[in-house]
């Protein structure tokens, strides 16, 4: 990864560059696009391909697609190569990797209207490097809780505004609904955790640099609250998940029945935890937990995906109009579907709404109204807190606090040290 990151900032110094044209209507323009997926994302993308064709007959397009698996290792060698294709499907946490300088992706600034930029206002500074934007986000995603509807109205209880009702949840579902039943689950707490440090604190975990910000105190801060949030039984500890082997939460038991009475959602994932759960239960979103005076909510917002254009392309004008076809335009969004979550477009979003491609309560756009709905300060998000070496790390030592096995002192001094050593593989070069 690093050697390709590199190349990339090479490649576009000097007369490596290539000089793009943009053709004339009666000019065969061919471009490629690439993206990951299901059947049913494939089939959707290919009928709005063919339509942008209809409509631009001097404009073909080449599909690549394939499942998750290979996409991103296929795509490095082809932007090592700067074959890469014209427009690209990304997963957000990319750009670290192949445009740490801004300059991997073609600037959409400069083809603003062509790609319907003005439809992204406000939505732009996770995918904007050195003030270049990289690309579009497609859809939004942050963890918020949502709870099953059957669980809480058993126990009695409005969903917490507060950390302060979250804890006294906890306490209520042990004795009001039995030991094994908990508020919520999580696969990971370090999101729900970074909220509760985000508040109090307002400062980011990671800054812009890939560096931690934390004190010692800060650490050890972070470790305790996740005691209190098992001891108080508002989570099940990594122990007890782990004897529940390798499967999902959403597969899981205890999930199913609603013992486990929430979860701390990516608002794309809502769908599969639904679907498990014994009937009538649902989900619904709460409120999320606020400390007093908390300036930032502390949620982890990030794209679910991106789509950007190459810097090497031949055709940008057309590779945009593609990518506004696909993201903007009443018949490509319609065409598209939801298959990539519930659009950050204005455009599109007012044409879904408009339509009734998605109801107003549906839980994914309910999510996403709390979220907008949330304080908000601006505290930087970084996309190496999503880091998998470092959640990895988080879970392996909540087990071994679990057990009795390390200190609290310990684990945050230990926890600091292992996560730093991970981020030198990845962060930007200073």
């Amino acid at each position: 990864m690093k050697k390709i990151a590199f190349s990339l900032m090479l490649a576009c110094s000097g007369m490596l560059c290539a000089t793009p044209t943009f053709a004339d209507d009666s000019d065969t323009v061919t471009l490629r696009v690439a993206w990951w997926g299901a059947n049913s994302r494939h089939q959707n993308t290919l009928k709005t391909i063919r339509a942008f064709e209809q409509a631009h007959p001097n404009i073909k397009v080449k599909a690549e697609y394939t499942g998750w698996d290979g996409f991103v290792s296929r795509l490095s060698t082809q932007i090592a190569g700067k074959n890469e294709p014209d427009v690209m499907q990304l997963d957000w946490s990319w750009i670290q990797v192949f445009s740490r300088s801004g300059n991997g992706f073609y600037d959409l600034n400069q083809l603003s209207k062509e790609v319907g930029l003005d439809n992204y206002a406000g939505k732009l500074s996770t995918v904007t490097v050195n003030g270049k934007v990289q690309g579009l986000p497609v859809s939004l995603v942050a963890p918020i809780l949502y709870y099953n509807t059957e669980t809480w109205k058993k126990a009695g209880l409005a969903y917490p505004k507060t950390w302060d009702e979250l804890f006294a949840a906890g306490h209520v579902f042990k004795e009001k609904l039995g030991d094994n039943y908990y508020p919520a689950i999580v696969t990971t707490s370090m999101e729900l955790i970074n909220s509760w440090m985000v508040q109090k604190y307002n400062q980011p975990m990671l800054n812009e640099k890939g560096e931690f910000t934390y004190s010692e105190a800060q650490w050890l801060e972070f470790v305790q609250v996740y005691q209190k949030l098992v001891a108080e039984h508002v989570l099940p500890s990594q122990k007890y998940i782990q004897s529940f082997g390798k499967a999902q939460p959403f597969e899981m038991k205890p999930w199913i029945n609603g013992e486990f009475g929430g979860s701390n959602l990516m608002s794309s994932a809502v769908a599969k935890y639904e679907d498990t759960l014994a009937p009538p239960a649902k989900l619904e979103v709460g409120p999320y937990p606020l400390l007093p005076g908390a300036k930032d909510a502390g949620l982890f917002i990030k794209p679910s995906m991106i789509f950007a254009i190459s810097r090497n392309t031949q055709h940008p004008k057309e590779a945009a109009m593609l990518l506004d076809f696909m993201v903007n335009q009443p018949e490509g969004v319609q065409l598209m579907g939801l298959e990539r979550g519930f659009p950050v477009s204005k455009a599109a979003a007012d044409f879904v709404l408009k339509t009734n491609m998605a109801q107003p309560n549906d839980p994914v756009i309910t999510g996403l109204k709390l979220v907008e709905s949330m304080p908000s300060d601006n505290v930087y998000v970084s996309p190496y807190f999503k880091n998998p070496e470092i959640e990895q790390y988080w879970l392996d030592l909540t087990q071994r606090i679990d057990y009795g096995k390390i200190s609290a002192q310990d684990a945050a001094k230990e926890f600091e040290r292992t996560a730093k050593r991970a981020l030198r593989k990845h962060a930007p070069t200073k």
